[in-house]
């Protein structure tokens, strides 16, 4: 399917929502139905898919996760405050440029200025490579609530037609659509303009159940029984006013903790001495210490 400038509309990773699931699970990632599904919509649609939800959800896993299973090359722009352009799209090679100059300094000013803008000086940044690749690729936008709302007319005309306008070359078109994933953790509120380009995908903490899980996936050598005590308790964090929440990611770092140690429950002692590995802040551990009831 190719839309009407020519470019391939889906990605062409997944044939169905079943198959989504079972191949994310494959490679490690546990989606839920409604994960499975949007991730299959925004493949066949070739819609970009925004991701947002507390830190710590799964959603720069999940754009790793299906470049893994595409076998795609995965492009990652990092966002932050103050990235601009040249960063995120492209820039010159200033030097490269210069030593051009001085080498040609026979020639006239318009042949020189032909050459030292040609491909040979321009530096591809994530998104301009991301476009201009020919492979299977996933564009990863991740954190994009941190950079300046500037930034977002900046990912418009990448999103909208796949496409990036080089004034000095003209405009750059995707030969092979990318899967696009941006995340967010809603720090600030995205403009609709980018939020009507996308397909939406909201990633909380999972149930305890699948969390469980994923912890047994992760860490098999972990019993099932202290499976459930760690998550019940990482569930119990979670609840509380914490500066920061345990993430997926801590959950099972405490697992290995507990697997490392030869822990056989999650006792009074055992808690006290690992907390750490799941809260970073003094005063959240001191507020959970004095909390949590021994296990």
């Amino acid at each position: 399917m190719h839309g009407t400038d020519g470019t391939p509309v889906g990605t062409g990773f997944f044939d169905s929502v079943d198959e989504v699931a079972a191949r994310l699970a494959e490679v490690g990632y546990l989606a839920s139905t409604a994960v499975a599904t949007t991730v299959f919509l925004a493949d066949r649609l070739g819609k970009p898919l925004l991701v947002e939800g507390p830190a710590g959800t799964g959603k720069t896993e999940l754009a790793k996760a299906v470049a893994r299973l595409g076998a795609a090359r995965l492009v990652r722009l990092q966002c932050y405050e103050g990235i601009d352009e040249a960063r995120a799209l492209y820039e010159w090679n200033h030097a490269k440029q210069l030593l051009r100059i001085t080498a040609g300094r026979d020639e006239n000013w318009d042949e020189a200025r032909t050459d030292v803008f040609g491909e040979e000086f321009l530096l591809s940044r994530p998104l301009l490579t991301a476009i201009r690749g020919e492979e299977p690729t996933v564009l990863l936008i991740d954190e994009t609530d941190k950079a300046d709302v500037e930034v977002e007319g900046l990912l418009l005309e990448v999103l909208s037609d796949f496409q990036i306008t080089v004034p000095e070359l003209g405009t750059i078109r995707a030969a092979r659509r990318p899967f696009v994933v941006l995340t967010s953790n809603a720090s600030r509120e995205l403009s609709e303009a980018l939020r009507r380009r996308c397909l939406f995908l909201h990633l909380d903490f999972p149930d305890a159940e699948l969390e469980q899980r994923i912890v047994r996936l992760k860490v098999p050598g972990l019993d099932a029984v202290l499976a459930e005590s760690l998550v019940t308790v990482v569930t119990a964090l979670r609840g509380m006013e914490l500066r920061k929440a345990p993430s997926v990611a801590e959950t099972i770092d405490w697992a290995r903790t507990l697997l490392a140690l030869g822990a056989g429950t999650l006792d009074g002692a055992v808690l006290r001495d690992t907390l750490g590995v799941v809260l970073k802040h003094q005063d959240d551990l001191l507020k959970a210490a004095a909390k949590l009831a021994p296990a």
